[in-house]
This record gives structure tokens, sequence and C-alpha cells, in this order.
């Protein structure tokens, strides 16, 4: 049994026998991935027509929660932790909106079938008791769509997505992580309120997106994205990409080429490498020139990083995440020009810039290169891969560096602190780099610095 299903068992038990017993139903995702065969969330929710805070606080004082709950009375909603597992248990409600909020101004107590109604899709309103095990479809549609692979929701779509568009946004997201479809009338109205995204906070949206991109089916879902219209209203720059037609080397715009680099990835690939392969040639459509020679997208990778950060930190991703998106968009095209004429000096320069990104940088070449027109001559990763591992088993070009400190550099100079001193260091790094300077060489440091110097 897994710890998810031990913790519910644990709930089960511990409610056996109490005003609880038969009124508490397990919702949503972890009923319907059950019914998929899918693995289960990582939480649960459980909704009842009884008093789901007065649950949460006795399930405390008995020790069967993990501590105190957090509570909303407003909504009557609570959060416990069991066996280290989260239980979201809710009170049967009713809601009422605003045009300005996604969150409900009105909750009322409601019946079981009311709760079901207010879902987002038919496929998450079914419950299962706890205890007896009993299957609801309160909605009456629940299992076909779940049969039929269809998200739906229980009320006209229209009104469902106008009280919360982040719904939209969550049916594209569940199309990824289900492969499922999308009901034709459910369809058009996330079309026609796509532009209802503005009113939900950078964050949700963050979230919903991470998902899809992590999801079985993401390039599914950012299909659906841009045909929605929502893609253009929280990352214009990757609706752009759209139609922005590239040179001989590509069978594909840039849009649909960044589709078939995605898929090309790995399935374990990190929520960076994926970031990166999204945005890696987001900068190609403000770099679009066309000469007699042809399309060109001069310096796209560096007003690509440009974009990637400035789209990432609107979305509130933290820096750890967007640093080495950046830093991937902008070191991508250095592998691709790789040939047997290239130097150690620049095998290493790339090892060094690429630092601990050097693994994914490869991957995400590998994928783009695949993802291009290959009846043309590409870089031979494998061998860019096999002359880095040679380098590296030899020398560690992480750790190269001027063999002078700063202090050393000003007394061998007789200069005073300041950027002089800095720019000797990268000068003693690049001799060291290119080979023409051992690492650990002090004298011969001062040597070449003192010819230098002399120089200026």
């Amino acid at each position: 049994m897994s710890h998810l299903l031990q913790s519910i068992d644990r709930l089960r038990q511990a409610t056996r026998g109490t005003r609880w017993e038969g009124r508490l139903y397990l919702v949503g995702g972890v009923v319907r991935d059950d019914l998929l065969g899918r693995p289960l969330p990582p939480d649960v929710d459980i909704v009842t027509e009884e008093d789901a805070l007065a649950l949460a606080h006795w399930l405390h004082a008995q020790g069967v929660a993990d501590h105190l709950p957090v509570t909303y009375p407003r909504f009557g909603t609570a959060m416990v932790h069991i066996g280290g597992v989260q239980f979201e248990l809710v009170t049967a409600r009713r809601e009422s909106y605003t045009a300005e909020s996604r969150k409900p101004v009105q909750v009322q107590p409601a019946t079981l079938r009311e709760d079901a109604f207010r879902r987002d899709f038919t496929v998450n309103t079914l419950m299962r008791n706890l205890h007896t095990g009993e299957l609801l479809d309160l909605t009456g549609k629940g299992l076909d769509d779940l049969r039929a692979g269809l998200l739906r929701t229980p009320l006209d779509p229209m009104v469902t997505f106008e009280e919360d568009p982040l719904r939209a946004m969550r049916a594209v997201r569940f199309a990824a992580q289900l492969d499922f479809g999308i009901e034709p009338k459910t369809y058009e109205a996330i079309c026609r309120t796509a532009h209802r995204l503005q009113i939900i906070s950078m964050e949700r949206i963050r979230d919903e997106f991470t998902k899809l991109l992590q999801a079985p089916h993401a390039v599914k879902g950012l299909r659906l994205l841009w045909e929605t219209g929502l893609l253009e209203q929280f990352a214009p720059e990757l609706a752009a990409m759209h139609g922005v037609e590239q040179n001989q080397y590509h069978l594909y715009d840039v849009w649909e080429h960044t589709l078939k680099v995605l898929e090309e990835l790995p399935p374990d690939a990190s929520l960076v490498l994926r970031l990166a392969a999204l945005l890696h040639d987001v900068g190609k459509p403000p770099t679009r020139t066309v000469g007699e020679d042809g399309v060109h997208f001069y310096g796209h990778e560096n007003v690509g990083a440009q974009m990637a950060e400035e789209l990432l930190r609107r979305l509130r991703y933290s820096n750890d995440i967007i640093q080495p998106v950046v830093k991937l968009v902008r070191l991508h095209m250095r592998p691709g020009k790789y040939d047997y004429t290239w130097s150690d000096a620049a095998v290493r320069r790339l090892v060094r810039d690429a630092g601990e990104l050097l693994p994914e940088l490869l991957t995400l070449v590998r994928a783009d290169i695949a993802a291009s027109n290959l009846a043309y001559p590409r870089a031979d990763i494998d061998a860019l891969e096999q002359r880095i591992q040679a380098l590296t088993a030899r020398e560690n070009v992480q750790q190269l560096d001027s063999p002078l400190r700063g202090d050393e550099i000003m007394q061998a100079l007789g200069i005073p602190p300041g950027k002089q001193v800095g720019e000797c260091k990268r000068f003693l790094l690049n001799e060291v780099i290119e080979g023409r300077l051992a690492p650990g060489d002090k004298e011969g440091a001062k040597r070449l610095l003192l010819e230098r110097f002399r120089q200026l």
C-alpha cells in the first residue's frame, strides 16, 4: 500500500463510529486518477456536508493530524496533514463571483450535488465514499467523459470561465497531463474568455504553466494555449514565434521548430531544460532579417536571453530557475558551431562558460539539431563531447584561474588597487585557457604581465 493510501486508510479508520462515518467523500484528482489507473496525486481532497472545520480540529485533538489545521472559515475549508500527506477538507458549498476577481464573494453551505456542479470539470466531480466505497457521479456526465477522455464543465462553460478564468488554463493543463480532448462548447468558451486571464495573478498562471510544461503531453498543451489565445495573454513573446519562417536549415517556422525541440527532449528533462527549449529561439522574431543569401537571425541568442529573463521574471519564477535558463538560451548556438578545427582553448571556453549546465546544454543542442533540417550538415555533438571528456580527464577546466592573485599583480607591476588589476587577472586567465601559460606558473605570469605592461 502506498504512503498516500495508508494516510487515507488512517483517516477512514479514525472516523469509523463517529458522526463523520459515511459522510466523507474523496473527490477530484484522487478519484479521477484511481479510475484511470494513473499514479495518484500527492494530496487528497475530501468533501462533506458536515462541518469540515470541526472535522479538522477533531482530527488534531485525536492525534490523527500531524499538526494544527490551517483553516479558512469563510470558505468552510481546512488543510491538515496525516502521515505527511496533505488533505483539503471542504464543506460542500455553492459560490458566487464578481467580474473583478476569481475568488468567490459569497460562499454558502450546499448539498453534495450543488458542490459537484461548482467544480471545474465533470471528470473532477466524481466522488467516492470514504467508508463504503460508493462512487457518485452527481453531474451524470463525469464517468462518460472520463471514459471518452473529454474535459467538459458541469455548468455553462462561459459562466465557468468568466467567473474563474484560471480554469481555462487548468483545462489546457489537464489536456496535457491526461491526453484528453476538450469538449467543443468548452473549447469555444475558452477562446471567447481568454482575455479574462488578465485578472489572474502571474504566480497562479506560472504554477499552471509549469505543470503543463512538465506534463507528458506538454506540446499538446502548448498548441492549445496558442490556438485558444491564452498564450498571448501572458507570454506574447512566445505567441509571436508562430508563423515566423526560417532559412533552409529548418523545416518548420520558429514556433513549430520550438515544439519539435521540446518533443526531442528526454522524458525526465528538468523544468530548466524545458523552459530553455521553449525559449531558445524566442529572440528570432525581433532579429529576423532577409538578405540576398536568405533569412538570418543575427544575435538572436543574446536578444533571446534578455527576452527570456524578462518573461520569466514577469511570471515570477525564482532566480534558481531564471539564471540557468538564461545561460542556456545565450549559449545554445555555441556547440552547434563545433567542428574538428576547434582548438583546445575553444573547448575549454565552452566548458568554463557552461559550467555545471554543460550536460543540459549538450542535451538542448542535440534536440535543436534533431528538430532541424537534417538534409544539411550539422555539428557532431558526440565528437564534441568526446573532446570535452578527453580534455577534462587531464585537467580541471573549471578550476583554471590566474596564477597570480590581485596583491601579487600589484606588487609585480607597482600599481594601486583598481580596474587594471582585474584586467590583468583576466589577461592571465585567458593565457592559461589558451594554453600559453601553465596554471601555476607565477614567474611566467609575471614576465607576461611586464611585457604587456610595457606595451600599454
